[in-house]
């Protein structure tokens, strides 16, 4: 991978304009002539005009310069890569039907062509790696590919195991634990119970017992929950997510951000990568419910929190249906949306069971 040489994309070029950081290109390859303003014969401004432009035509131009074979060999000295193949999958007409199922890649012929990710061999490291520019890193990976298969991400199968979920995982992991949370709300609503350390057990025999205001508080807190969820959900999807324009560009940004996101925009239809594993909720989950815990009474901490992990199953199971399943028309309306995120623009509709926090931050996506 270290040998493979650099990809770069056109704005990575142009971003490269001036004396002390001069790029150019010709015939799809990337040069750095910064180190050779200085010393070219016809002056520093010839090379300064061209400047994070591609300069095939003017090294042709008899008018202006006409180059010998020799100067094309002494380009090369300072090249530094390449452009890369530009995917056009993601475009402003696609249009989602009921019925959408898009082809499988050809793997090869993708890896020959762009140069990015070699999709039949593990992900993580060729992302390690990286030889490509953030530029073209994001330009690559909001281009869907899709395989038969699920794509292998880690080489050890310990370590690719803790990336596969399937769907019921999701409720059967974590409605449990909300259940959990929302009892033992009702109970400290109405009297003080051991601490969890202590005692985790509740005290069921006397369920029947608990008054019924109890009920309605823990209720009203599992519904501010619910709408919290909702918040949480739209925010990390566009803002941690999607934090595109302010991630480094270094490989260790970029593979975080893969792990994260970004693999499921590369592949979208990969079904065993739709919902998040339980190892990576319990990671997000845990600053925002600590936080709960230091802002609110505990037995309102446990019924927003029971409310939002109840919200966040919901979530993850429509979202995985919104790729691969059969659905009532408000779902399909909400499939429609959703996989235009992805084949449309990635830069609008963050909602996925909703698009309400979509409306009102004015990031709603035409389909």
């Amino acid at each position: 991978m270290s040998k493979r040489i650099h990809m770069y994309t056109l704005e990575d070029v142009a971003s490269h304009s001036n004396a002390s950081s001069c790029w150019i290109s010709r015939a799809g390859k990337v040069y750095d002539v910064s180190g050779f303003l200085n010393d070219h014969p016809g002056g520093d401004d010839l090379i300064l005009n061209h400047a994070g432009k591609d300069v095939g035509d003017a090294m042709r131009n008899e008018d202006e310069h006409m180059h010998s074979e020799s100067a094309y060999e002494m380009l090369e000295e300072y090249l530094i890569g390449r452009i890369g193949a530009e995917e056009s999958i993601v475009r402003e007409d696609w249009e989602a039907t009921d019925d959408f199922h898009p082809d499988d890649t050809d793997s090869a012929r993708d890896y020959e062509k762009n140069q990015f990710l070699d999709l039949r061999k593990p992900l993580f490291m060729q992302m390690w790696n990286a030889n490509f520019s953030k530029s073209y890193y994001l330009q690559q990976v909001h281009q869907p590919r899709h395989l038969p298969e699920p794509a292998r991400l880690f080489g050890p199968d310990i370590l690719e195991m803790a990336t596969r979920t399937v769907w019921y995982v999701v409720p059967i992991f974590w409605a449990p634990i909300a259940i959990y949370l929302f009892l033992r709300s009702v109970f400290q609503f109405t009297g003080p119970l051991p601490g969890f350390f202590s005692n985790p057990t509740l005290p069921l025999s006397q369920l029947s017992r608990v008054p019924t205001d109890s009920f309605v508080k823990t209720g009203l807190c599992f519904l501010a929950g619910n709408i919290i969820w909702t918040m949480l959900e739209y925010g990390m999807h566009r803002f941690l997510f999607h934090i595109d324009d302010y991630l480094p560009d270094k490989p260790a940004f970029l593979t975080l951000h893969f792990l994260m996101h970004g693999i499921h925009h590369y592949l979208p239809m990969d079904r065993l990568r739709l919902v998040m594993p339980p190892t990576l909720f319990t990671a997000l989950q845990f600053p925002f419910t600590q936080l709960a815990y230091v802002i609110f009474p505990v037995s309102v901490s446990n019924g927003i929190i029971s409310g939002a992990f109840t919200f966040y199953v919901l979530y993850d199971c429509m979202h995985y249906a919104l790729h691969h399943t059969r659905l009532p028309q408000y779902m399909k309306d909400m499939k429609k949306y959703h996989l235009a995120h992805h084949y449309k623009n990635f830069e609008l509709g963050f909602g996925v069971t909703s698009k309400i926090w979509d409306v009102v931050f004015n990031t709603v996506l035409k389909v």
